[in-house]
């Protein structure tokens, strides 16, 4: 069974950058979609960027030019490259995997926290 890893999170101040990691314990195949994910005390989960197997991307508005996310397909890997960040984007990232036909995976969640 696919589990996915997160890995990455931290303090960073405001202004600073931080990279995510997402790796799965299996091999994917066929259609996928990767995701980061954000969910801040007393909020709702929200979606912050997602990638294609063939690397489309989508990114949530408030964290376009300033968030990259990318993967490899050869180490089963999703990554997020933060910068600019500001106090706001505090919160547990949680890495998602969807596939036609199975049941959406999340990972464990990572930290991160921006704060001078």
């Amino acid at each position: 069974q696919v589990q996915l890893v997160e890995s990455g999170g931290g303090l960073v101040h405001p202004g600073g950058s931080l990279r995510l990691s997402c790796a799965t314990s299996g091999s994917i195949s066929g259609l996928n979609v990767m995701g980061w994910y954000r969910q801040a005390p007393g909020k709702e989960r929200e979606m912050v960027a997602r990638i294609t197997g063939g690397g489309r991307t989508t990114y949530a508005d408030y964290v376009k030019g300033r968030f990259t996310i990318s993967r490899d397909n050869g180490k089963n890997t999703v990554y997020l490259q933060m910068n600019s960040l500001k106090p706001d984007d505090t919160a547990v990232y949680y890495c998602n995997l969807v596939r036609p036909g199975y049941a959406a995976l999340w990972g464990q969640g990572t930290l991160v926290t921006v704060s001078s």
